[in-house]
């Protein structure tokens, strides 16, 4: 489990910024030169990045790991939370120093970051040499050509429609058997607490025709993952002009399920409004479509719930926990927790804590509550909780998840799933990693002539609070 520092995505670690997997030798030699690009934050900044990967491309720039080798850095940033943007800052400064180093190198500033903060990272920090918002990528080669004449490239203007249907993403943050597909872009739920809706947008969905011409492209290339990404995923609704029938986000669902029985579908994030029964019908109607929801709570409070304006109280959430589980006992539910929201008793921040015994979350992330510029919390509400409060309640939070995912993963010991072979595990290159339905990371011995891409059966043998250990069966 990560904390405060925590990215909205399990899997992506800071180990991957920068790095390019296979997918990217697509990619026309550097005539223009080569770019380095660090992710920060939530899926959709990591496909944003490959997003940006397809259109320098086409400009001419190749990729490269040696950010000190680079003639365009690139950092793609989140502003969730005000360590996040901390962290940003830091990392800015090491870009200066290849600056200094390589002159000509041109630094950029991509997505929500950029948006929230625009002019200042330009003009009052003058770290960088572009500041581009997570709807203006395609304004890109002319913000470089502005950067290369001595001009500082500027382009933060949000789109109320769709920005990137026709793009296909070089996946440089793939390890190329699952890949991510965005399907919708913004918010408009407008949480007290969050600055999404003001650096992404109000929410519009893709064309579900291009959604499945990318999902089909990367399964006949070889991907048998596909996650289908939105800021609220489950939100998604497109009308065909054609005929001027909405497609919802189960029927989406079911299209890319039915391209192949071999391509898996998750999908994040989903808001609890919206995970209708419907899509759970939908889930259960697919074998290929992971028993798996990440639906965030916040809080297990209902009055902080109202606060926060996320549209349910706490028996509103537990009747969509009981009716998921009812539907789909094998289903695996994670969450969202904010410790030391504005004016949380004790009594309150326990609530959170038999919230996550009572869901019985297979993970959570976690965080202390960080005020955000801009937000209605931050117009409105006191930020009157102590830091070492926020701390201590954010400490037992992740003691109660560590203990209730430990448990967890040890009822899954003896059982035998179907996992999708991702590559090596981290710690050894005898070894495979992979995930079961459930989004749970299994770690096995090697057998046979199995690759990257293949389904096997592996019996659990063992567990942590973050890993099963098992063997194949049938190797």
């Amino acid at each position: 489990m990560l904390l405060e520092d925590n990215q909205l995505t399990k899997d992506m670690d800071e180990s991957r910024q920068g790095e390019v997997f296979s997918d990217s030798k697509s990619v026309n030699p550097g005539e223009r030169g080569h770019y380095y690009i660090e992710s920060y934050g939530c899926a959709m900044n990591f496909n944003d990045s490959e997003i940006v990967a397809s259109i320098l491309s086409k400009e001419g720039f190749a990729p490269i790991t040696d950010m000190f080798a680079a003639d365009l850095i690139l950092v793609n940033t989140c502003s969730i939370r005000e360590k996040a943007e901390y962290n940003v800052r830091q990392r800015l400064r090491e870009f200066d120093k290849v600056k200094k180093e390589r002159p000509g190198t041109l630094v950029g500033v991509l997505g929500c970051m950029a948006e929230r903060l625009k002019k200042k990272l330009l003009e009052e920090e003058k770290l960088v040499d572009m500041v581009i918002g997570p709807d203006a990528y395609r304004d890109i080669p002319n913000l470089i050509a502005q950067a290369e004449d001595g001009e500082k490239g500027l382009n933060v203007l949000l789109s109320r429609d769709e920005t990137y249907a026709d793009i296909n993403p070089v996946r440089i943050n793939s390890n190329g058997v699952c890949a991510f597909i965005s399907i919708m872009r913004g918010c408009d739920n407008m949480c007290s607490f969050c600055v999404v809706p003001f650096t992404r947008g109000r929410e519009r969905s893709r064309d579900a025709f291009s959604i499945l011409a990318e999902a089909q492209d990367l399964f006949d290339r070889g991907y048998r993952e596909v996650t289908l990404l939105g800021q609220n995923v489950d939100s998604y609704k497109w009308e065909n002009p054609e005929n001027k029938e909405a497609v919802s986000f189960a029927q989406l669902m079911e299209m890319v399920a039915s391209i192949h029985p071999d391509l898996r579908i998750r999908f994040s994030t989903s808001h609890p409004k919206d995970i209708t029964d419907e899509v759970l019908f939908t889930m259960n109607k697919f074998e290929n479509i992971c028993d798996y929801i990440h639906l965030p709570a916040q809080s297990g409070n209902s009055r902080i719930l109202k606060l926060m304006n996320r549209t349910y109280d706490r028996e509103w959430y537990i009747q969509k926990i009981d009716r998921i589980y009812e539907l789909n006992p094998d289903c695996a539910i994670s969450s969202d927790i904010i410790a030391g929201f504005c004016t949380e008793t004790e009594a309150e921040h326990k609530d959170s804590l038999s919230i996550i015994e009572y869901a019985k979350y297979s993970m959570s992330y976690m965080f202390k509550y960080s005020e955000r510029p801009g937000t209605l919390a931050e117009r409105k509400y006191e930020d009157d909780i102590p830091e070492e409060v926020k701390k201590r309640r954010l400490s037992e939070i992740v003691e109660t998840q560590m203990r209730i995912s430990f448990e967890h993963n040890q009822k899954d010991i003896g059982k035998t799933f179907k996992v999708l072979i991702e590559g090596n595990s981290k710690k050894s290159d005898q070894q495979w990693k992979g995930r079961n339905s459930q989004n749970k990371m299994i770690i096995f011995e090697k057998l046979g002539k199995h690759k990257p891409g293949d389904y096997v059966e592996v019996k659990v043998n063992s567990a942590t609070k973050a890993t099963l250990l098992g063997e194949m069966i049938n190797s």
